[in-house]
């Protein structure tokens, strides 16, 4: 998983434009990102999104070979990558409306540095919200996956020792506490 939950760690910034690249690398360099990566291509920018899992992806559109939505959504769809597409303004309301579902956040063009700084904050704390709910999610799936195994050994205790469901409860407890390990591990131990 990129990043860990207080911090972003890596962006990736897509451009044809060296002016573009330095507005932003300016911009991100006050940010205490660990890992800032560059492509000039969208070819190159999946090869790198493939080698690297990515906080950030920014894709300066158009690119060379493409106009770049296409990679804007094959980069959202495939992780937890927030994802910033710059447009030309002549064409910002129709790119918006064909990659906004995917969850990509568009501006157009031209582009101030106080924008870009504005934009990557948003960015910043939309990924930082990502990062934390997610790892909410894998505490609580780790906390039904303990559940599950305890009432399994619960039932194994029930019908094969003849407890009731309560001194299952209780005995699990107290094999936890006196052992000094999770209700989970004696659960495993009784299951195996």
């Amino acid at each position: 998983m990129p990043g860990s939950t207080d911090r972003i760690s890596s962006i990736l910034i897509v451009s044809g434009s060296e002016q573009f690249t330095a507005i932003f690398k300016k911009v991100l360099s006050r940010k205490g990102i660990m890992r800032l990566d560059t492509a000039k291509s969208a070819a190159s920018a999946r090869r790198r999104v493939l080698e690297t899992p990515y906080d950030i992806v920014v894709i300066n559109s158009p690119l060379q070979e493409e106009f770049g939505h296409d990679l804007a959504r094959d980069v959202s769809e495939k992780g937890n990558t927030s994802v910033l597409m710059v447009v030309p303004s002549e064409v910002y309301e129709t790119v918006m409306e064909n990659v906004t579902d995917y969850g990509i956040l568009v501006i157009s063009k031209p582009l101030s540095g106080s924008m870009a700084d504005k934009t990557v904050r948003f960015l910043i704390a939309g990924q930082k919200r990502y990062l934390r709910l997610e790892k909410r999610v894998r505490t609580l799936e780790e906390k039904m996956e303990e559940l599950r195994i305890v009432s399994k050994a619960k039932l194994f205790l029930i019908e094969q020792k003849h407890m009731t469901e309560e001194e299952a409860h209780r005995y699990i407890g107290k094999q936890a506490m006196d052992h000094g390990v999770s209700r989970r591990r004696i659960a495993e131990q009784i299951l195996e």
